[in-house]
């Protein structure tokens, strides 16, 4: 069986970015981490915090890619919906991938705790919500992005345990 393809979109959740009143770094930094670790980025979007607005980019993005990521949304303020959205639209829930990025996140800021980011499967796709903040977003995604390969292949039919070679490990200190 062939590998699947590992196509990524991200999506920039932000009111101000989406009305060209802040430079989206968010999106763009995960758009690189995530193609320096293999993912072939096939699209991006910005939103604004609108439940709609986001149900419908990741419905898209869910139809075209393997990993649909967000940014921002995943607060605590009254407009921080995309953790509800993403909780709405997801077949299952992947705990342990936000779990594992707060407490990571912990160890640079006690804020980390606040974050409601999720993850999740819908079909053949995964859902991963991280901060709006560039550096949350890129701490919270070396956290875990060593584990979404599996993760796609799982999805896939790959269910096999990595081989010695592919094994997932976790990334080493400054890596």
């Amino acid at each position: 069986m062939t590998k699947p393809p590992r196509t990524a979109i991200v999506i920039t959740v932000s009111d101000s970015a989406f009305r060209g009143e802040r430079k989206d770094l968010s999106g763009p930094a995960v758009a690189d981490a995530l193609a320096e670790r293999d993912f072939d980025v096939i699209g991006s979007a910005i939103v604004p915090d609108e439940p709609e607005e986001i149900r419908k980019a990741v419905l898209s993005a869910t139809s075209k890619a393997t990993l649909v990521v967000t940014t921002g949304g995943t607060g605590i303020a009254a407009r921080d919906v995309t953790p509800e959205v993403t909780r709405e639209l997801c077949e299952r829930l992947i705990e342990g991938i936000p779990e594992r990025m707060r407490a990571e996140g912990s160890k640079q800021t006690p804020l980390a705790v606040l974050s409601r980011a999720l993850c999740g499967v819908r079909g053949k796709c995964v859902l991963l919500n991280l901060p709006g903040s560039p550096s949350g977003a890129t701490e919270s995604l070396a956290a875990v992005i060593h584990l979404l390969p599996h993760v796609v292949d799982l999805l896939h039919g790959e269910t096999g345990h990595p081989s010695e070679s592919t094994r997932v490990t976790s990334p080493k200190p400054g890596d």
